[in-house]
C-alpha cells in the first residue's frame, strides 16, 4: 500500500453510560476492539462501548484529526445529527 493510499477514519462510540466518545484511527475495526478490550482510552475503559455509531472516512491523518476537533466541540444534539 502506498503512503497516499492509507486511509484515516473519525468515528464516535456510544457508551453503557449514554455517554459519546469521538476519535481518530487508521484501522477502525482494531482500534473499536481496542476500545471494547478496555485499551484503547482512559475514557472508554470507564465507559464501556456500546456500539460504534458513526464512522468517516479521510484520506490524511491531518483532516480526520481536524474534524475529530470539530466533532468533540459540538454539543451532544449536534453529535447526534451526524448518525441520526
Amino acid at each position: 500500500m502506498k503512503k497516499t493510499d492509507k486511509k484515516y477514519y473519525v468515528y464516535i462510540i456510544l457508551t453503557v453510560n449514554n455517554t459519546l466518545y469521538c476519535g481518530y484511527t487508521d484501522n477502525i475495526e482494531k482500534r473499536y476492539k481496542q476500545h471494547l478490550d478496555g485499551k484503547g482510552a482512559k475514557y472508554t475503559k470507564a465507559n464501556k462501548p456500546l456500539k460504534l455509531v458513526y464512522s468517516k472516512e479521510f484520506d490524511s491523518k491531518q483532516k480526520a484529526q481536524k474534524e475529530e476537533y470539530r466533532i468533540k466541540h459540538l454539543s451532544r444534539n449536534e453529535k447526534e445529527k451526524l448518525f441520526i
